[in-house]
């Protein structure tokens, strides 16, 4: 599916291509009713991102307590003399691209002459922050952009594959995997990737456990609604009757699992009832959905996903106070 965007004094058009609908809404809801039906309730982080999520984390973001994003912002800013990449007639690959706010600080660094050779790709499952962030792109940078909506988790068969790629998976989001996942994500993002191709791959650091859990529980309760904006998105999706005020936002970090888990606590006992459901799913008061995980790595981490894509470990860039990663791989 295609649709178009807008016209543009650079480029003809924008186009966005949408591959959710090979997914399907009914997977989506088989996925999340699978989530809710298990002894332990959860439901994946995928189903943060819709609209009013999108925005909240981008809020999150810009937050005192939420250094992941500032300390990966200082890496960016900084990145290009330091990396042994050349520039030119490359397609970028961002995966999860949000707002785009990271790649624009690699464009900022590049010339006129290399930014007019490169073709930009927008991979996101949010269609919104999509459209946002690749007219700004070409708008400021003048670049040759695409948007890609779909979960690439389960589908980055759909990428470009003619020209020298970079992918870019910003933001740690590789955190929100679990490990099995992560071998697999790896293992299938290296079989994809081509000789003379490389990665860019941010990975939040461990550190002192009152640093992450702060990050996560932020005094404007923002990180709060962004995780309780995951019942709206269910609602829509299954028409169901989950009720926001019904639930407390928990954060905390798990130290022997080397990540923060983020859960929805049930203030009382709750029937949640939907057209989808073959029986109501009874929730019983101090019951907890997990919504999320954010692992959290190290040094022999980093090294580790070269060996489970079969890349080269070039360089670890950190911020100053070593917070934050950011690794190059190449094929």
């Amino acid at each position: 599916m295609k649709y178009f965007v807008k016209e543009h004094e650079y480029k003809s058009s924008i186009v966005i291509h949408n591959f959710l609908p090979e997914i399907g809404i009914d997977n989506a809801r088989e996925e999340i009713l699978k989530g809710l039906n298990c002894s332990s309730k959860y439901i994946s982080p995928k189903f943060f991102y819709n609209r009013e999520g999108s925005d909240l984390f981008d809020k999150i973001t810009k937050l005192e307590e939420y250094y992941p994003t500032r300390s990966e912002k200082e890496i960016l800013s900084n990145l290009i003399s330091n990396l042994d990449f050349d520039f030119k007639n490359i397609d970028i690959i961002e995966l999860g691209s949000g707002n785009a706010s990271k790649i624009s600080l690699i464009f900022k660094q590049l010339s006129t002459d290399i930014l007019q050779t490169i073709d930009y790709f927008a991979v996101d499952i949010a269609k919104s922050a999509i459209e946002k962030s690749i007219e700004h792109i070409t708008d400021v940078y003048h670049v040759s952009c695409t948007g890609i909506i779909t979960d690439f988790y389960q589908n980055l068969k759909v990428l470009p594959g003619i020209k020298r790629r970079l992918f870019c998976f910003f933001g740690s989001t590789i955190g929100n995997f679990n490990p099995k996942e992560t071998e697999m994500f790896l293992n299938q993002l290296g079989i994809l990737m081509k000789s003379g191709d490389a990665l860019l791959l941010g990975a939040d650091m461990i550190k002192n456990i009152s640093i992450l859990e702060l990050a996560y529980n932020d005094r404007k309760n923002i990180t709060e609604a962004f995780n309780k904006n995951i019942l709206n998105n269910v609602n829509m999706l299954l028409r169901s009757n989950f009720n926001l005020e019904d639930f407390e936002h928990i954060a905390f970090y798990n130290k022997d699992k080397s990540r923060i888990e983020m859960h929805l606590k049930a203030l009382n006992p709750q029937k949640i009832i939907s057209r989808y459901f073959s029986k109501i799913i009874e929730i019983k008061k101090g019951e907890k959905i997990h919504t999320e995980n954010s692992y959290k790595f190290n040094e022999n981490s980093l090294k580790q996903f070269g060996c489970l894509a079969g890349l080269k470990l070039e360089n670890i860039f950190f911020d100053s106070q070593k917070r934050f990663s950011l690794s190059y791989y190449l094929k």
